[in-house]
């Protein structure tokens, strides 16, 4: 009679460690994510529940525990760069609000055409002919110089403000492409630069963009020399 008790009981255990484990995992299930507290929900059911004729393994208990201590260490990693990375964008926010009224050189194309402008740009290599294009606001081409050689590093070609055949075009924005081959006739790598006075700073996406005088947008990295103040 008492083992029948005994037996009973056991199935009683069983059954009930077997629901609440599947309540417990239906929910987090539903969550899709298995996180400390949910983990530790799991475990506690466990124990609660086991069956007291055949407990819980102790090597199986271990690795539970070793398990749980590895998801809350990831948490607290991943809480941490989390608050670093925002830390990182506050600082960056405020050096680019620290731009405003600096001229900068930055990478960009754009270029603003008063009378006469300089279109400058930087060369990965040594370059044999260099070929300047020149755009307005629609995209058309208007002016196209093909230079002389010129050497790595920095360099600039002063536009005079006309089209290809002469004529004085309107101030205003204009773009600009660089494009360059060494004496083997293998492209260089030419970037454009863009001058101007930051005005203003917006954020997009976690993005911070500094907006120029000649309304070209750059990101802090785009800047490659801060000149100062106006």
């Amino acid at each position: 009679m008492m083992i029948s008790s005994t037996t009973n009981a056991t199935n009683t255990t069983n059954a009930t460690s077997t629901t609440q484990s599947q309540s417990a995992a239906s929910t987090v299930g539903a969550a899709q994510t298995l996180n400390e507290t949910d983990f530790l929900s799991l475990l506690t059911t466990e124990l609660q529940n086991q069956d007291p004729l055949n407990p819980s393994d102790s090597s199986d208990m271990a690795a539970q525990m070793a398990q749980f201590a590895s998801v809350e260490q990831l948490t607290n990693i991943n809480t941490q760069l989390t608050n670093m990375v925002s830390s990182q964008s506050s600082m960056q926010n405020t050096m680019a609000a620290g731009l405003i009224g600096e001229n900068v050189v930055a990478t960009g194309d754009t270029v603003t055409l008063n009378g006469q402008a300089s279109l400058n740009y930087t060369l990965q290599n040594n370059a044999a002919h260099v070929t300047v294009s020149i755009f307005n606001s629609s995209g058309a081409l208007v002016n196209k110089q093909v230079l002389g050689s010129e050497n790595a590093g920095a360099n600039s070609y002063t536009w005079k403000g006309n089209d290809q055949n002469g004529n004085t075009l309107p101030s205003g924005q204009y773009t600009f492409a660089v494009s360059a081959v060494d004496s083997s006739g293998n492209a260089v790598t030419a970037t454009p630069l863009t001058t101007g006075t930051v005005t203003g700073v917006t954020y997009s996406n976690n993005v911070t963009y500094l907006t120029l005088d000649n309304n070209e947008q750059i990101q802090l990295g785009d800047i490659q020399e801060i000149l100062g103040g106006s």
